[in-house]
């Protein structure tokens, strides 16, 4: 066994490790940072495989921005975390059902499509040079030539979540007070400032200060 195998056995165990804890950690905190650990080992095998570009975008994208955003959304928010376990047998056989037929459909793409013999590998390298090849750019010519249309879908998805979640932002609620600009700029001084002529509610003790003084 070469050091490249060996790295793929320790990237991956301690892969479905940080995985498993994701599940079972009680609290939420936890639950992200063993998330994050498990991004850093895909990570670390997606550079096993050569794919650096999907490598450092797993790391700036999902643990530098996501997975920091969770974790700051978890810690602020108070989260009932007794309720929360409360119904987790509740929800464990559509839990179980849902998880064995995601194993059984990646089981059965591996086993099709991603099966090549000796025999086919051989020939379709036979007579041909190796380049060296970008990998970044050819998943760019991927991306926007063959996959057009997915990535433009994709893209006005993420368009309309952007739009209603300022939507959801910006909304009028009644438990908030909101300021109009435009109203707030056209003001005047005597709008905002009022004087109220008041008579005063106790006399000038003078009568009884010069009795007193006598």
């Amino acid at each position: 066994m070469d050091v490249k195998t060996g790295l793929f056995y320790v990237f991956a165990a301690i892969l479905l490790f940080a995985a498993f804890r994701v599940i079972t950690a009680r609290n939420p905190v936890y639950a992200v940072l063993f998330l994050v650990l498990a991004f850093f080992q895909a990570c670390g095998i997606w550079l096993l495989l050569k794919a650096e570009f999907l490598a450092i975008t797993l790391v700036l994208v999902y643990v530098g921005a996501v997975m920091v955003l969770f974790l700051f959304v978890v810690m602020m928010l108070d989260l009932k975390i007794d309720a929360m376990r409360q119904s987790f047998w509740k929800h464990l056989p559509l839990a179980a059902t849902l998880g064995t037929v995601v194993v059984l459909e990646m089981a059965a793409v591996l086993m099709t499509n991603f099966r090549i013999s000796d025999e086919s590998r051989a020939a379709q390298f036979a007579g041909q040079q190796l380049l060296p090849v970008s990998n970044t750019k050819e998943l760019g010519k991927l991306l926007y030539s063959v996959y057009i249309y997915p990535v433009q879908v994709a893209a006005v998805i993420l368009l309309v979540a952007m739009i209603a979640a300022i939507a959801l932002t910006l909304r009028a609620r009644k438990d908030s007070k909101t300021i109009n600009p435009s109203e707030q700029v056209r003001v005047r001084a005597d709008e905002r400032l009022q004087v109220l002529q008041q008579e005063p509610t106790r006399q000038a003790a003078t009568a009884g200060a010069t009795e007193d003084k006598k």
